[in-house]
Parts: C-alpha cells; sequence; structure tokens
C-alpha cells in the first residue's frame, strides 16, 4: 500500500516530539493566567489556581524554581519561587502577609509569570526572590491575621509564629538587598485616599546609608513609577490637610522594629513597604477597582526594577558596607523614636554594652530564634555585640526594648 508524503510528514514529526524531552508541545509553551486575570478582576485567584499555575511555572525554564520552604499552622505550603542565575544582588517580594489584602498576592503571581516566560526581562545582575502567598491560611479565610490571628507583620522579632520562622530563615540565608513588601489599606475619605502609599525603614537603628537608599527607593522610583501610571501616592500612616496638602497627623509607619521594613532595615536591606487602596475610586466597579489595585502594585514593583538598573552599584554598596562594617561600630542604640520622630532621653543609650549573657534557661528558651536571626551565641551563653547583627541583638536581649525575647544580662566590659 502507498503512504503519502504528508503522512510520512506527520508521522516524523511525532517522532521528534516523542523522542526529542526538551522540545515541548505549544500548548505547553503557552504561559498560564491567574484565576484573577481569568475572571478579569472578579475573582481573585484560588488557593488550587495557584498551585497550577506555579507548577507550570517551575516548567517554564532552567532559571526558574518554585519550592516549598516552609508550611503554616493549617499545613499549607510556604513557597519560594526563585528567578535567576545566582546573581549578586537579590531581591525578596514578600506578597500579602494580611490574608486580606489580596492585591499583592494577584501582582506578585503576574510578574512571577511574565519574567518566566520571557514577557518581562530580569534586570541585570540580579536573582529575584518571591513568596507569592505570605499567609495562606489567613487567604483562605479572609483574615488579616494567619490561623491562629496572629499578625504575621508584627512578628519579625518574637518569631511566634511558622510564618515569621520561615521568612527569617529566608533572609538570613539570601542576605537580600532590598525587600519589597506589597499591602493594602483602607482610606479615610480626602486625608488618606491616595491610590498607592509607601514607606521606609523609620527605626533609627538602620545604618544611615541603607536607610537613605531605601528611602530614595521609595520617593523617587516607587513614588514615580506609579504617578507616571496614572495613580496619586503619598507617604504611609499620614494623614494630609486636604487644603493646605501638609502632613496634621501620624497614624501608622513608626519605628517598631517588629515590622518587616523595619527589621531588614535592621538587617541591612533596603526596606520598602507598599500598599494600595482597596476602596473602588469615583466611577470604579469592584471587578475594576480591584484590576486597579493590582496593576498599581504592579507599577511599584517596576520601581524596585528600575532602581536595580539604574543604582545597583550604590545599593550594593550600601548594603554590603553596613554589613561588613557592622562588628566594629561604636554607635549609640536607640530603644524608641523613629526618623520623623525623636527619641526619648531614655530611649537612648550613647555607651551600648559590648554583649549580653544568657542564663542556660534563657539560651534554651531562645537559642533557635537567636539562629534565625543569625546571631552568633558563645559556647557560655555570651551574645557579643561585635557581629552583623550589632544592632538587632540589644532588641532582642535587652530588657529596655519594647519586643524583647528575653531580658539577658547587659555585659559592660569584655576584657
Amino acid at each position: 500500500m502507498a503512504i503519502s508524503g504528508k503522512l510520512v510528514a506527520t508521522a516524523a514529526v511525532t517522532l521528534v516530539l516523542t523522542v526529542l524531552p526538551g522540545l515541548p508541545a505549544a500548548a505547553e509553551q503557552r504561559p498560564p493566567r491567574t484565576g484573577f486575570e481569568q475572571s478579569d478582576g472578579a475573582r481573585w485567584t484560588t488557593e488550587a489556581q495557584e498551585q497550577q499555575f506555579l507548577r507550570e511555572v517551575d516548567r517554564a525554564g532552567r532559571n526558574v524554581s518554585v519550592s516549598q520552604i516552609g508550611k503554616t499552622v493549617q499545613g499549607r505550603p510556604l513557597q519560594l519561587v526563585r528567578i535567576g542565575e545566582g546573581k549578586p544582588t537579590t531581591v525578596l517580594f514578600l506578597c500579602s502577609q494580611h490574608g486580606d489584602e489580596p492585591a499583592g498576592r494577584e501582582a506578585c503571581l503576574i510578574k512571577i509569570r511574565d519574567l518566566a516566560f520571557g514577557k518581562a526581562a530580569i534586570p541585570p545582575a540580579a536573582t529575584l526572590l518571591f513568596v507569592p502567598t505570605a499567609n495562606p491560611d489567613g487567604r483562605a479565610a479572609n483574615t488579616r491575621g494567619n490561623a491562629n490571628g496572629v499578625d504575621i507583620n508584627r512578628d519579625h522579632i518574637a518569631l511566634d509564629t511558622p510564618e515569621g520562622k520561615t521568612f527569617a530563615k529566608l533572609i538570613r540565608d539570601y542576605e537580600p538587598d532590598v525587600v519589597h513588601d506589597l499591602h493594602e489599606f483602607g482610606p479615610r475619605p480626602l486625608v488618606y485616599d491616595k491610590d498607592v502609599l509607601w514607606l521606609w525603614p523609620r527605626n533609627l537603628n538602620v545604618n544611615q546609608r541603607v536607610h537613605d537608599e531605601a528611602e530614595k527607593l521609595s520617593r523617587d522610583y516607587v513614588r514615580v513609577n506609579v504617578e507616571a501610571a496614572g495613580h496619586t501616592s503619598g507617604v504611609y500612616g499620614i494623614l494630609i490637610d486636604p487644603v493646605t496638602g501638609q502632613p496634621t497627623q501620624q497614624i501608622a509607619g513608626d519605628g517598631q522594629e517588629r515590622i518587616l521594613r523595619n527589621t531588614v532595615g535592621i538587617k541591612h536591606a533596603l526596606g520598602l513597604l507598599v500598599e494600595t487602596n482597596d476602596e473602588p475610586n469615583p466611577g470604579e466597579d469592584v471587578p475594576a477597582a480591584a484590576r486597579r489595585r493590582v496593576s498599581s502594585h504592579l507599577d511599584g514593583v517596576a520601581g524596585t526594577f528600575r532602581l536595580l538598573k539604574e543604582r545597583r552599584g550604590q545599593l550594593e554598596s550600601a548594603t554590603t558596607l553596613s554589613r561588613v562594617t557592622a562588628p566594629f561600630k561604636r554607635g549609640p542604640i536607640y530603644f524608641g523614636g523613629a526618623d520623623n520622630e525623636a527619641p526619648a532621653p531614655g530611649e537612648v543609650v550613647a555607651d551600648p554594652p559590648c554583649g549580653y549573657q544568657l542564663t542556660a534557661a534563657q539560651h534554651e528558651q531562645v537559642k533557635e530564634k537567636l539562629a534565625l536571626h543569625g546571631v552568633h551565641v558563645q559556647r557560655n551563653g555570651f551574645v557579643p555585640l561585635a557581629q552583623q547583627a550589632r544592632a538587632l541583638i540589644p532588641l532582642l536581649l535587652d530588657a529596655r526594648a519594647d519586643f524583647e525575647l528575653v531580658a539577658a544580662t547587659p555585659v559592660q566590659n569584655c576584657r
């Protein structure tokens, strides 16, 4: 029986696709879409849709990996998406620590997909880390806190939650240069109703160069990007007089060391908080408002990417010098105040101790948490300040701190 040329050609193509596993079928190459995108903003991406989406992303290419780095109280996975070739500048995006603030999660999933499938460029010399859903139990229940009702963004010192412990280990092991934290806020008409709010670390223990680069990221990159996209923006936590445009009251955004942007600032990274307005603007229906909430977050992420392209040298210099010089620093320690609030006299220790002595019982109580924070403890339970975690240690071990783990004994003379 004669075999047509067309049939032979079809058989040959089928054989090639079968024996060459590195050549996926066209359908497998199509980038996935989130549940949010499929519904055009009418519904948020479900947990099952997210897991299928991440499986497809994980198959996208050799410079993309999805791994589980922890699990929640209810056993849901905490996942890390790593994009890039291990280049020196590392940026961490922590998405939706509050479970009832889903827009940051959706923006991260979309950005992950676009990077993984070549629809967006990876910034030069950068490794990108995404935790796409930082609070899976809260997202499932649509609650601010985790399954135990704990606000994860108030747990970056105490590390009482599995989520907080996972993120501390991630920050310790990767030492990111920038940590971009995605949230949403409820507006107050006229005085606190911008589309996007942003803020840097205000804690006074943050290295000055790290602080200044983080503020520059907020003001000159995130602000500029979101406003260029047509959104209004302002400083997080500050009420504005609608007539004069002047600040009148601060309601949030202080220097608490337990909040992520401050914690990572103390740990030598550019901390960045970005919050989008979760209420519809005039003329927006609910899906349109949801699309704006997500797109404005994507514009903020683009601002961080632009900083990586334009100021990578400056930000690397700031974070590296902060880490390298910390063991030799001799400056004061602050137990209160912020970059816009003078500390009370009792909150400034001009001559800090050279270290802290833990009892055996205290060491046993906090050794895991100190290790997660990257704090080195000597065999006798002595914690010297002369280490990279210098600015953090008093906030963990001094009775004068607001959120100390234990009240260890300050040691003034280490000779």
